[in-house]
């Protein structure tokens, strides 16, 4: 390490108590994203609570626990946190009206500055400074950079637990562009793989069966991704990519079987994309210093434009009900938030421009609601309330454990023909009453049977 670098690094090293001095009464605060998000910094804040009002935090997709400002503010009297997509913990926030949610088209999302009050402190958790001088973003490039260079103060939190990961772009920031460092050492949350269950499975074969060799891959988390990455860790797919928004243990395993290699990618050729990253700590460790991947922003792994670039794109999303128009929810039931907008859009455009690309929708046919009633997700109309994510039009393939419904270019009453028949079986005769009553049902439209749908 350069001896400038470390006269400067000791000169703006702050305890956390110190560095958010630096935040004022009526101010925006960035909080970083993922597993981006301070914790020192977050407690020392908290701490300040009888001494600011109305100080307004960003963030997105909290991972490590609820806030300290939230917990000690229940009341909101002096801080109001706000995420630009839930998580399990965002939404239990939510639900106690503790936080609120900014819709978002992820690829946009860095841009938004130009239409909102830019942060006055950003706050953000780095991995130690390099010998040149940088810190690295590690598991969340997403906007951090962007977001650092807007802001009035910028206040690194340095953790020798995040990994370092090569980019791309914009993975790091150079110490001569940080006001204030503060030192930490909280472990990275591991995200939990989720067993799949039998509807999953069933899902993953279908899906799988429609990937070619060459194909580039982009994957959610969750035990579907699980499943899909086994089943092709198995197969005898050759050369795959992966350009994806989030990087999680389904592409690890992947790459590790030898079905990744990336080398028929038309850009990043080689190179894992991806934007962040959850999964477990195998999967961190994994991505430290790997020159297998390549870090970038978000404006580029889920610009529609960028994703094309490569051939067969195949983009896999879920979503919580789909409606007989082809409408996709994934992002709330009614007027409860669940999730967010996120990549969904962005892959789904991508993946029908690419050559050869294909954009699937996954979900399960049924759930149980909390009175322990059987209900379709398939459903004639979405409840009031429900968000649209995916435009009826833009949606491409929908998946259940079903069947294949391919709904591009299909009328009204071919869609619900379709929908209706990856639906399921109990489901299916009230589905019809309902398309007839919708007018989007004719008499030469086929009954479903339990047979695969047709997907041409």
């Amino acid at each position: 390490m350069s001896a400038n670098f470390a006269r400067e690094y000791r000169e703006k090293l702050r305890t956390p108590d110190e560095a958010v001095k630096a935040v004022r009464s009526g101010t925006w605060i960035d909080y970083g994203t993922f597993l981006g998000q301070v914790v020192e910094l977050d407690k020392a804040l908290a701490r300040r609570k009888n001494e600011l009002r109305d100080v307004k935090i960003r963030s997105a997709a909290r991972v490590s626990g609820v806030p300290a400002v939230v917990q000690a503010d229940p009341h909101q009297e002096h801080f109001i946190y706000t995420s630009g997509h839930f998580t399990v913990i965002d939404r239990k926030m939510h639900d106690f009206g503790l936080a609120y949610y900014t819709p978002i088209l992820f690829r946009e999302i860095a841009e938004y500055h130009r239409y909102v009050e830019p942060p006055d402190v950003a706050m953000v958790a780095v991995s130690p400074m390099d010998r040149h001088g940088f810190f690295n973003f590690g598991l969340h490039n997403v906007y951090t950079l962007e977001t650092l260079r807007r802001a009035r103060v910028r206040i690194v939190e340095v953790n020798p637990h995040i990994p370092r990961v090569p980019g791309g772009t914009e993975e790091c920031i150079h110490i001569s562009e940080v006001d204030y460092i503060v030192e930490a050492s909280w472990p990275l949350v591991p995200v939990p793989n989720q067993p799949p269950c039998a509807a999953d499975q069933k899902i993953a074969e279908l899906i799988v069966g429609e990937i070619e060799d060459g194909a580039c891959i982009q994957l959610g988390i969750g035990a579907l991704p699980n499943a899909i990455g086994s089943l092709i860790a198995r197969s005898d797919l050759k050369d795959l990519g992966v350009h994806s928004e989030m990087f999680c243990d389904a592409f690890m395993e992947m790459y590790m079987s030898g079905r990744i290699t990336g080398y028929r990618k038309n850009i990043d050729r080689g190179k894992m994309v991806f934007t962040f990253a959850l999964g477990s700590q195998q999967l961190y460790e994994f991505l430290h210093e790997n020159p297998a991947v390549a870090s970038y922003p978000v404006k580029y792994t889920n610009d529609p434009r960028i994703i094309a670039q490569n051939d067969k794109v195949v983009s896999i999303n879920n979503a919580l009900e789909v409606d007989l128009y082809g409408q996709v929810a994934a992002e709330s039931l009614g007027t409860r938030h669940i999730s967010g907008t996120g990549g969904q859009v962005d892959f789904c455009e991508g993946a029908f421009l690419s050559r050869g690309g294909k954009s699937f929708i996954a979900l399960h046919s049924t759930y149980t609601d909390k009175d322990g009633r059987l209900r379709s997700r398939i459903r004639p109309t979405l409840e009031p309330g429900t968000i649209v994510t995916t435009h009826r039009a833009m949606a491409m393939y929908i998946v259940t454990e079903y069947g294949i419904a391919c709904l591009k270019g299909k009328s009204t009453w071919e869609r619900a023909e379709a929908l209706i028949n990856i639906a399921h079986p109990d489901f299916r005769e009230e589905l019809i009453k309902e398309a007839e009553k919708m007018k989007i049902w004719v008499r030469s439209n086929k009954r479903p049977t339990m047979a695969q749908a047709a997907c041409s």
